[in-house]
């Protein structure tokens, strides 16, 4: 209790910073792109990204991008940081374990695990973890404060040059304020001793800006353990303009501690052995830390704009799981822990320019990017109530992999353009592991084409023919992997990269003001699933896969106060080369609907949300005799703006006291008394039960 009054005097310390000039997104204005340039480039025209569904007609390059601002953004009743992510359609965000571990992901029929083939950036850092100790591309949202969400970008699909490792579903990036027009503060309480303090402003500092803002949370939850989530996360950055560039320093630090919720067996809460917020090992749980510091440069100068990243991540992880329970060890129990220590090293470049040529303009954008990750070390242990008792494996993991790519988007009509891309990465994996046999050295790279064609037949609508060739990175232990560290039994290494390809057909549509729709067919196959399984310490191949659906995206501003928004996606996912009967990807949702409305009114006064998120049934099994039951649930949110700034607001997540499950899965595990095969079963996470939460907010 002490520590956590500790952390709220740090973020309440924010608070007393000065405003600052906002910041606004830069794009390429509509009239720019319709009409001929000359080779020298221009400032780019302002976009300000208000809420979910600008017009990007003329703008996109396939149906499946787009951008969410804060003011849509800020009026998201959230459970957790991560559901920033849910304004991306079909997108689904989970957890399985304690609220410090990273969530679990569905998109486009992937269950994404932690992040696998789903890129995310903040700012121009990657945040997917390659060889990671829990699992390929882990994706940790935790540390986000989500007042400083300027906007989010999002690009589903395979189409964009730009995109390389882990983006087959497709990508996202939070952009974050560089400026904040006045102070901020937001104190809030709720159920199971949910506290959060966030707070922060900016201030003129010399030649630039000062931006610095805090949180602290904690929250126990409904779980029988208590998850004592203790969250302390703050930023800093300074921005300052000399002549054409602007500059950007940022720092980030983030800590985080908590005790797991993991999935139990759905037999145990039948039979009344276990409470539906029951552990059946309470000494699961985990710790993490990241600390960041990233430069940023952009030149608008008369031939082309400059843009240049550079950023240093230092994180680490110890987490404590146990889904087996007793099956491997009858009386110690099966717990283990993953352990990791990490320094990330990487940049970007990219230059854009405008240029005529052939009777037509062209955007000319290309780049190179570069990323290293020291791991030292990474790995996975035998431990019984977080106490050690045995190494499964230890490396120490040292990962290069870089890019460069093109992309010219030409406009040979008003009515016709197109956009032709491509990149080539080289990765190259070293592994010094504990068993000797198990070290070695890997080298792989590939060329990944892409396109699209876009027609405009009316300035209202738009068409979009995309397509390309992605990839995703394997975890770098198991592309040198000659034993199975668990079993001693012979095992193959993988390939480094694993290769996709994507189509899309779309349509973008904004028949008034107020009325924004899109509709995609897409189809993505991969050649191999093949993932490195944490858990176990091995890689586990899979078959090839193929998916295709639909998605339909559509907001709706009836009134200047009203917005209405809602998304439906449907994804068929199967396994090829398979026997029949045995093709279907366990984890693959195969429907998810999105909904909301929201009242604001710039003038103040009341506002409120209601939000509609739901998944249907999805196979557990490969011959989908098991299928997971579906989960539905509904948030609200409701206040006042007071003419003094202040914003009074109440929360109520799952209205409705849904007891359905936050993700389930079908293993075998053993509880005592029950046979030493194990029983396979249903494992769930519960959704948690309804709760209010109450909060005072001050700034934007």
């Amino acid at each position: 209790m002490t520590s956590g009054r500790r952390a709220f005097g740090l973020a309440a310390m924010a608070v007393t910073l000065a405003s600052a000039l906002p910041a606004q997104q830069e794009a390429v204005g509509r009239d720019s792109t319709r009409r001929a340039d000359t080779t020298r480039a221009r400032e780019l025209a302002p976009l300000v990204v208000t809420g979910r569904h600008d017009d990007l007609i003329g703008l996109a390059r396939t149906a499946s991008e787009g951008r969410v601002g804060a003011a849509d953004l800020r009026l998201r009743p959230l459970l957790r940081e991560g559901e920033l992510l849910e304004t991306v359609p079909g997108m689904i965000v989970t957890q399985h374990s304690g609220d410090g571990k990273a969530n679990q992901y569905f998109v486009r029929g992937f269950n994404l695990d932690h992040g696998t083939d789903f890129a995310t950036w903040v700012d121009g850092i990657p945040l997917n973890m390659p060889s990671h100790a829990h699992g390929q591309g882990y994706t940790d949202l935790n540390f986000l404060i989500p007042e400083l969400v300027e906007h989010l970008e999002y690009r589903l699909g395979v189409a964009h040059a730009s995109l390389g490792d882990f983006g087959s579903a497709g990508s996202a990036e939070f952009h974050l304020a560089r400026r904040l027009a006045r102070p901020f503060a937001t104190a809030s309480v709720g159920a199971w001793g949910f506290r959060r303090l966030a707070g922060g402003g900016s201030v003129r500092a010399g030649a630039g800006d000062l931006l610095a803002a805090a949180e602290v949370k904690t929250y126990d939850g409904p779980w029988v353990v208590a998850q004592r989530l203790r969250k302390l996360s703050g930023v800093a950055r300074y921005t300052w303009r000399r002549g054409p560039s602007e500059f950007s320093l940022v720092g980030m630090a983030y800590h985080n501690r908590w005790n797991a919720s993991d999935q139990i067996p759905l037999r145990a809460v039948t039979a009344g052995r276990l409470d539906r917020f029951g552990q059946v090992d309470p000494t699961d749980g985990g710790r993490t830390e990241r600390y960041s510091v990233s430069a940023n440069w952009r030149r608008s100068g008369p031939a082309a704009v400059l843009e240049a990243d550079l950023y240093v991540v230092r994180s680490a992880l110890d987490l404590f799981s146990n889904f087996a329970y007793f099956l491997d060890d009858t009386t110690g129990g099966d717990q283990f822990s993953q352990r990791e220590r990490r320094t990330v090293l990487g940049g970007a470049l990219q230059r854009t320019g405008t240029v005529t040529a052939a009777g037509a303009t062209h955007v000319v954008a290309a780049g190179l990017q570069v990323r290293g990750d020291l791991l030292r070390p990474v790995g996975l242990y035998r431990t019984a109530a977080r106490a050690s008792v045995g190494t499964v494996r230890e490396d120490r993991v040292t990962e290069w992999g870089g890019g460069a790519w093109a992309e010219v988007t030409s406009r040979w009509r008003p009515w016709f353009r197109s956009v032709a891309g491509a990149r080539a990465d080289l990765y190259r994996f070293d592994v010094r592991s504990n068993i000797p046999v198990n070290s070695g050295r890997r080298t792989a790279g590939l060329v990944s084409p892409k396109g699209t064609l876009a027609f405009t037949p009316a300035r209202t609508l738009e068409l979009y023919l995309s397509g390309g060739l992605g990839f995703h990175s394997n975890d770098a232990r198991g592309t040198t992997i000659r034993v199975d560290p668990a079993t001693g039994a012979p095992a193959d290494p993988v390939n480094p990269l694993v290769r996709s390809r994507g189509a899309e057909l779309g349509l973008r549509a904004a028949p008034t003001p107020g009325w924004r729709a899109t509709v995609v067919l897409w189809a993505l196959g991969l050649d191999s699933e093949l993932l490195f399984v944490g858990d176990a310490g091995i890689t586990e191949p899979s078959a090839a896969s193929r998916r295709r659906g639909i998605t339909l995206s559509g907001s709706w501003r009836p009134l200047p106060s009203l917005a209405l928004d809602a998304d439906v996606s449907f994804a068929r996912a199967r396994f090829l080369g398979v026997e029949p009967g045995a093709d279907r990807i366990p984890g693959a949702m195969e429907r998810v609907i999105a909904a909301g409305a929201t009242w604001s009114r710039p003038a103040g006064g009341a506002f409120g949300a209601l939000r509609l998120r739901h998944f249907g049934s999805y196979p557990l099994t490969e011959d989908n005799a098991v299928r997971a039951t579906p989960t539905t649930l509904v948030n609200a949110e409701a206040g006042w703006f007071l003419r003094s700034g202040l914003r009074l607001q109440v929360s109520v997540l799952n209205l409705l006291d849904s007891r359905a499950s936050d993700i389930q899965y079908y293993y075998v595990s053993r509880l005592p008394g029950e046979p030493a095969d194990g029983i396979a079963d249903v494992h769930f996470h519960p959704v948690e039960p309804r709760q209010l939460r109450a909060g005072i907010a001050w700034g934007p």
